[in-house]
């Protein structure tokens, strides 16, 4: 009976396993499903056309060389390699300028012509209306659409993904923005986690370890938001004030914000690799004449290298991958930050902020799922390095 119970629960954990793995799988095979689906979608809106004069030579313009146009940042068509022409942008709202409701009809059902008309005879003229008010396509010259790049994606500077005619899908700022925070915070949480680890592993005596060390881990449950509106009220001001900058959510709040939360992490897994220090070593530093102080920085920490390395790559990983406290405290502008007292945004963040209101199945939908495996690669990388600094640490005790 004890067999047959035995090869039942063996079974059951392996089937646990088993649809664990699959599960991770599929998971992992959507996110790459949903986001590769990006290159395949059309610069600009779907239904909509650019349409050109006949008499205009350009025909490809990129996704940030539509938006200048429509910006009016590019007022000429020498600037886009055509000929020197002002540029006329018409959208379908502007046509009551140019026609009367007599001459466009009580349903609008002379539109398709006179948009026609109106780009046949206007030379320098870019239209952006509905393919179906084309109704004379020999008549006119359109901008082609292209799918959307992979250099527009990952070397993209500006992230407008409701842009219009054409959406701007630059992953540039986000990824800056998330490798910036990070780096700041895990400059600002190191100094203060090894010291802590050094600390409690070294110098306290153990009633005050005992009661330390649950408080810190403590740290580790309190819920990102609570940690965002710690930021929002008293780091935020007072960035705000000291800095005289006109807000204070920027990437120097962020910073703080999750160096604070990356400190658990890495005091907790420093403070157990040093304790793992053999005594013997420690006792034969001191034998040597060596002081406290000397036997901690040329012997315990050599020693324990590989475990606070472990402890600092997974505080990164905390701050690459949080969320909602960053979303609170950075400004959330998609910009690429100069400084870090700029508003910035990290990925994380981003797809947050913007998955509930991009529509199913659409590029917005689509560009999320990619920056989450960008997102995901970034958090692989850094688990890997994880697993080869142990490994090293691991040959090297041996």
């Amino acid at each position: 009976m004890k067999k047959v119970f035995e090869k039942i629960i063996e079974g059951m954990l392996t089937c646990s396993g088993f649809v664990t793995s699959i599960t991770i799988l599929l998971i992992v095979l959507f996110l790459f499903t949903e986001a590769f689906g990006l290159f395949k979608s059309k610069v600009i809106e779907e239904g909509y056309v650019l349409a050109l004069n006949k008499s205009n030579k350009v025909s490809v313009l990129s996704p940030a060389q539509i938006k200048n146009v429509f910006d009016e940042e590019i007022t000429n068509w020498k600037e886009l390699g055509g000929e020197d022409l002002p540029i006329r942008v018409f959208r379908l709202e502007d046509i009551t300028q140019y026609y009367t409701e007599e001459e466009l009809g009580s349903a609008y059902e002379y539109a398709g012509d006179k948009i026609t008309e109106l780009v046949e005879k206007t030379p320098g003229i870019v239209a952006f209306v509905p393919q179906k008010f084309i109704v004379h396509p020999d008549a006119v010259h359109f901008i082609e659409d292209n799918t959307i790049s992979v250099k527009d994606v990952f070397a993209g500077a500006e992230w407008f993904p409701t842009a219009t005619p054409a959406a701007q899908f630059g992953f540039l700022p986000l990824i800056t923005g998330t490798l910036w925070v990070s780096l700041f915070a895990i400059l600002f949480a190191l100094p203060f986690g090894l010291s802590v680890s050094i600390y409690m592993s070294e110098v306290a005596n153990p009633k005050v370890r005992n009661w330390l060390k649950p408080i810190i881990e403590l740290l580790s449950g309190i819920p990102s938001v609570v940690y965002g509106f710690f930021g929002l009220i008293v780091i935020v001001p007072l960035i705000q004030k000291l800095f005289d900058l006109p807000v204070g959510e920027s990437g120097l709040a962020g910073s703080i914000v999750l160096a604070i939360m990356a400190l658990p992490t890495i005091i907790t897994v420093t403070e157990d690799a040093m304790r793992n220090c053999p005594r013997a070593m420690r006792e034969a530093s001191l034998a040597l004449g060596a002081s406290q102080w000397q036997t901690i920085y040329k012997v315990v920490i050599p020693y324990s290298i590989s475990g606070i390395t472990s402890g600092v790559v997974l505080g990164i990983g905390r701050a690459i991958g949080e969320t909602m406290a960053v979303l609170m405290v950075t400004g959330n502008a998609a910009v690429i930050p100069t400084t870090i007292l700029e508003p910035l945004r990290t990925i994380p963040a981003t797809i947050a902020a913007e998955l509930g209101e991009a529509p199913a199945g659409g590029p917005h939908y689509q560009a999320l799922f990619l920056l989450g495996v960008v997102l995901f690669f970034i958090t692989l990388i850094i688990n890997f390095s994880v697993e080869y600094i142990s490994s090293k640490g691991l040959k090297r005790s041996k």
